[in-house]
């Protein structure tokens, strides 16, 4: 595992990151993208800008993560991997950037982070100050805030660029094709949403989790300063550190792809459906799922009149709502 520099050149055109980003399928930095923004230049200055972010912010609750100082900032299970090592408190997002703040000079402080902030619902003039030309407007940017916190490795289903605000942040990436020498969690009971890795980064246990060496090998280590940014594809898993006292972050989700439908609601329908077949039912069912899903989609249909296609139709928002129709149906009937 090495620190590894994937960065893009001067980027400030959508098309120019569609072509040659989105495209590439792999993470991008994208050094100094937003180091234009006001709130880039307020980071320098830790109390002034949880100072603005509080007088900007309604008084709307935000979700907390607040653990115990014997966590060390890594946000996880307990040891029967049952429950959770923290707990979730709602906060106003002033007095939660107050407790942060309060704690910058602690030696050995709790560990505190809210995560994934709406910032057009939470906060009045952010969106429109600080603004992310590589992305639709509609794209809502999200506040993150904590102190020097673990985030587990995980993926996001959607394509992110995340920009550092204030603070520093490590970012340890895994290609998919890594996913079975990432040793993953329930998918079911999950930290924040998303699986995440069982394995600690920082002190991987090589006894239990041996393929693990081979994620490292193929790990990408990126770290972003104020002003940076990082582009991570779907379904790439992310290790996310952030390095200093306080530590400010916004990201965007969006679906470049335009699937309706999550492709995770699949994947559990089949773990039901599929998973606990005789293995060769299951066999059968693999080479139905490569030829409908994955092999060249053109090829299963050229022999059925388009009108005649049904759900291998081209999919349309109407046909979207016909499928949903009849995935419920089934589930009813099961």
């Amino acid at each position: 595992m090495a620190l590894v520099s994937a960065v893009a050149p001067s980027v400030t055109d959508r098309s120019w990151f569609e072509t040659e980003v989105l495209s590439a399928y792999r993470p991008v930095v994208m050094r100094g993208l937003v180091s234009h923004w006001p709130v880039v230049d307020l980071g320098r200055r830790p109390r002034d800008l949880a100072k603005y972010l509080a007088e900007d912010a309604s008084s709307q609750p935000v979700e907390l993560f607040v653990g115990p100082p014997e966590i060390h900032g890594r946000f996880f299970y307990d040891p029967t991997a049952r429950g959770l090592n923290f707990e979730r408190r709602r906060l106003p997002l002033a007095a939660a950037l107050d407790h942060i703040v309060s704690l910058i000079d602690v030696a050995k402080p709790p560990s505190i982070y809210a995560g994934g902030v709406p910032t057009r619902d939470l906060l009045r003039t952010f969106a429109r100050d600080n603004r992310l030309d590589l992305v639709a407007e509609d794209v809502q940017p999200r506040l993150w805030v904590g102190n020097a916190v673990t985030v587990s490795t995980h993926y996001d289903l959607s394509d992110n660029i995340a920009c550092v605000v204030a603070g520093r942040r490590r970012f340890t990436l895994f290609p998919p094709e890594q996913l079975a020498n990432l040793y993953v969690g329930p998918l079911d009971f999950t930290l924040a949403g998303q699986p995440v890795s069982m394995v600690d980064l920082k002190a991987p246990d090589f006894e239990r989790f041996p393929r693990f060496r081979t994620a490292l090998e193929a790990a990408q280590v990126f770290e972003l300063e104020p002003g940076d940014a990082l582009y991570i594809p779907p379904l790439w898993w992310h290790h996310v550190e952030s390095l200093t006292p306080f530590n400010v972050l916004v990201n965007y989700w969006w679906n470049a792809a335009g699937t309706p439908q999550s492709p995770f609601d699949a994947l559990i329908h089949a773990v039901m459906a599929v998973r606990h077949l005789p293995e060769p039912q299951k066999a059968a069912w693999r080479n139905m799922f490569d030829h409908y899903v994955f092999d060249d989609q053109a090829d299963t249909v050229t022999h059925l009149r388009e009108q005649s296609r049904g759900v291998l139709g081209a999919m349309t928002p109407g046909l979207a709502q016909r499928i949903r129709g009849f995935l419920m149906n089934g589930l009813k009937r099961g």
